[in-house]
């Protein structure tokens, strides 16, 4: 992101919540798409708060494509790998967790004595999960490997223009 002239505009997709919180990061002005996550979206801010006062001592952790009205409130945001290492390396035992609830199975693999709290979605409904993350199998993932099926194919002059910008992308991580 720094490395972008401060005058060039900045499309930031495909999330706009998370580019909310990039801007708020890094101070950039940007066009932000307008899309988001349907997961991090559920979240109610007054079920959380509620769920807070029921377990003071929790620290609330979220990622950063939840809207603001969550985010305002949690003491850690971070990517789901930032999210595990906060809670391994946090002498806290109890953690409110406001992001795809499959994080919380690692979380408990990893640390067995502390305790983890899915944020409350605003409907009575398991939509903190989310259905296109579910469609994805190991056993698909095996079969896909083992046919080598299905087969993308990109045109070579589609190729060419996708390269420039895959290198600049590199380059600049």
């Amino acid at each position: 992101m720094n490395q972008l002239p401060a005058e060039q505009k900045i499309i930031f997709a495909p999330d706009r919540n998370l580019g909310r919180y990039v801007m708020k990061q890094t101070g950039r002005d940007m066009v932000l798409w307008q899309g988001s996550c349907i997961v991090h979206e559920t979240f109610s801010e007054k079920k959380m708060l509620q769920l807070k006062m029921t377990h003071p001592d929790a620290e609330i952790i979220a990622h950063p494509e939840c809207e603001q009205t969550v985010l305002r409130h949690a003491n850690f945001i971070g990517s789901t790998t930032a999210l595990l290492s906060y809670v391994q390396q946090s002498e806290n035992g109890r953690f409110i967790v406001a992001t795809e609830p499959g994080i919380i199975h690692q979380m408990e693999k990893r640390m067995p004595r502390k305790h983890f709290i899915p944020a409350p979605p605003e409907a009575n409904c398991a939509c903190n999960e989310c259905p296109y993350m579910r469609l994805n199998t190991l056993e698909k993932l095996y079969l896909a490997m083992k046919s080598k099926t299905p087969e993308v194919t990109i045109p070579l002059e589609i190729q060419a223009d996708a390269l420039a910008p895959i290198k600049r992308m590199l380059e600049m991580s």
